[in-house]
């Protein structure tokens, strides 16, 4: 590829079997690099060794936070071929987080250019076993060495890829949520529709309370009324609610627009699902339960795709969802993703790009 450099790794490392494969813990033999200054712009792209990166312990990122991130995937396909699923919205995605912290923003196109050489190279790397993946983390840091507040004049920009397996050591079934109304994720007007570091850091207190209590992750209430549903751990959330797809809306700033919540939409209405966008309180969400029309509840996320919720517990009130069981939609809608993904169902909105 012109203009972007390649260095290979000499001491290749053995690939994993697919059974082996967990989430987030086995990284492949490169890494793209580019770097940031204020004189040459982003510049210097590159393909090299994964490894170990030198930085100033006085790097603005350790000190004040100028950190993001994104999240997609590459798939075998049943062809064998590797192929993404809409990372050009992930590069968007990236860019939006980037103007909300002051980063410089990336041609998105170059971008492109170098994730799809990494995949070249290391397409070996892709597993072919039912639900797994190669999972791709670009990420910018700032990295001048400066303690005054400020943006930095410096970033480097990377791209890692680990070989995963299923998010939930429980697979597609089901998980406990507890409804937390202590602590909050994000705030309107603040970071919650990007994908920072700092998003992520303040979550982890309230998960680690939740599941000293049994349960997998936390759902997220609005920051202000602390009565309005907005994610859940680090996944979108959906209703069914007496047979209308509900999700919460985009329009207040303080939550991620997924990707795979925006696929999930698309899909719905496609099949001719009524989809509602809106203000959802934990309120409505148990008076549906108790009136009989909560049918279904499930995350939404590049990393577990769906995640059904079998369980509630919102101030020790326990509610269990379609009798702890995997709903109909959910399951279809786990179907019809994963199937686009891996070449098994048309790919109807051009959502699949091709690598190699």
């Amino acid at each position: 590829m012109s203009g972007i450099q390649f260095i290979r790794n000499q001491n290749p490392k053995p690939k994993p079997k697919s059974d082996e494969l967990k989430f987030g813990i086995m990284f492949t033999d490169h890494m793209f690099v580019m770097d940031y200054n204020t004189e040459k712009g982003w510049h210097d792209p590159r393909i090299v060794p994964y490894g170990p990166i030198s930085l100033e312990p006085s790097a603005m990122v350790f000190h004040y936070g100028q950190a993001i991130f994104e999240g997609l995937k590459a798939y075998r396909n049943i062809r064998g071929e590797v192929v993404t699923f809409r990372p050009m919205d992930n590069i968007a995605r990236l860019n939006r987080s980037a103007e909300r912290l002051c980063i410089p923003q990336v041609d998105e196109q170059l971008l492109w250019e170098g994730l799809k050489m990494l995949l070249e190279i290391e397409r070996d790397w892709v597993p072919d076993a039912e639900g797994t993946a190669l999972y791709i983390r670009p990420f910018i840091i700032a990295t001048d060495p400066y303690l005054g507040v400020r943006p930095s004049n410096t970033y480097k920009l990377f791209i890692i890829l680990s070989p995963v397996g299923a998010y939930y050591a429980e697979g597609f079934k089901p998980v406990k949520i507890y409804v937390t109304d202590k602590y909050v994720r994000a705030a309107k007007g603040g970071l919650g529709y990007t994908k920072a570091a700092a998003n992520y850091a303040a979550s982890l207190y309230a998960a680690e309370e939740a599941k000293k209590k049994g349960y997998t992750q936390v759902l997220w209430l609005d920051a202000c009324h602390h009565r309005y549903v907005e994610e859940v751990g680090t996944m979108n959330i959906f209703f069914k609610i007496d047979g209308v797809i509900v999700t919460p809306t985009l329009e207040g700033g303080s939550i991620l627009p997924g990707i795979t919540r925006d696929s999930v939409i698309t899909l719905a209405r496609s099949m001719g699902y009524k989809v509602e966008e809106r203000l959802i309180s934990i309120e409505e969400v148990f008076e549906a339960h108790e009136k009989g029309e909560l049918e279904e509840v499930f995350g939404t996320g590049t990393a577990a795709v769906i995640s059904p919720v079998g369980e509630l517990n919102w101030n020790d009130r326990i509610i269990q969802i379609n009798g702890g069981q995997v709903g109909e939609f959910s399951k279809l809608m786990y179907d019809k993703l994963t199937g686009i993904q891996y070449g098994k169902e048309e790919d109807r909105f051009g959502w699949v790009k091709k690598i190699c």
